[in-house]
Order: C-alpha cells, then structure tokens, then sequence
C-alpha cells in the first residue's frame, strides 16, 4: 500500500480489526520510509457494477459519490456517520447481490430514498428534491405532504 505522505510503495500492517458490522476491515499502516500511521478499509466487492443513467451513459459505481450524496441529505441532521456508512453498505449489498452487473440509477435512488424515509424525513425530502427535481415550491409542499 502506497503511503499517502511520502508516496513511499511499501507499508507495514500494524493492526487489523473488523469494521462497519463486520462489513469491511480496518488495517492500521505503518510507511517503512517516513515511518507515518494511516489507516485502510477493505471490503468485499462481490462483482463489477455499472450504473446505467437515465441519458444511457454508463459508468462504474462509486461507493464515494453514494456516501457524498446521501450525507449532503443528511446535513446538519441528527445522523451518525456509522448510520449513513451502514446504509450505503446496504445499498450496496443489495446492488451487488442482485445478480445483475448493470444496475440503473433509478433503482439506486430508489434505495437511497427507502432508506432515508427510515432514517430521517428531511433528509429523504432533501434527497427527493434533487432527485425528483423539483422546480418550484408547491412541488416540495406537495411532497412533504406525502411524508408521515
């Protein structure tokens, strides 16, 4: 592993421990060359995905830009960061257990709204706004209006 201060090509595993449920595990690394500590995660990635979005592009899933978008719902919201990290580990989990190696964008911000209905209504409004793409206030009144 490539250290991230000095660029060094090797690293020492210090420690190692289950992290995320048991979904991924945490290596603490040592850079032989600056002697710096930082950390890693390593999950299990069951098969390629792409994301087909709706203008037919594809590209290659990004668990990142999933946890940007759903924590720019969540901000400033009673959230703990494990929750959002469970959820987008659920989402992907349901993604790469599903059989198919494609999977549409709608089906992705299907998942996130579910999850967010259950974790915070704000934050499922604040997602559905953009991903609804709502256009003027009626059409968040008429949505928040939906939300138990």
């Amino acid at each position: 592993m490539r250290c991230p201060f000095c660029g060094h090509a090797d690293s020492q595993v210090k420690d190692s421990r289950p992290a995320d449920d048991g979904s991924a595990i945490r290596r603490r690394r040592q850079c032989e060359s600056c002697e710096a500590r930082f950390s890693t995660f390593e999950r299990v990635q069951l098969r390629e995905l792409t994301v087909v979005k709706k203008d037919g592009v594809r590209q290659s899933f990004d668990r990142q830009k999933l946890e940007r978008a759903i924590s720019t719902a969540a901000r400033k919201r009673p959230i703990a960061p494990e929750q959002i990290e469970r959820l987008v580990s659920r989402i992907q989990r349901s993604l790469e257990t599903s059989g198919e190696s494609e999977v549409t964008a709608t089906r992705i911000g299907e998942e996130v709204m579910a999850g967010l209905q259950r974790l915070d209504s704000v934050a499922y409004i604040r997602f559905a706004s953009v991903y609804k793409d709502f256009r003027e206030a009626k059409d968040f009144e008429d949505f928040a209006g939906s939300v138990e």
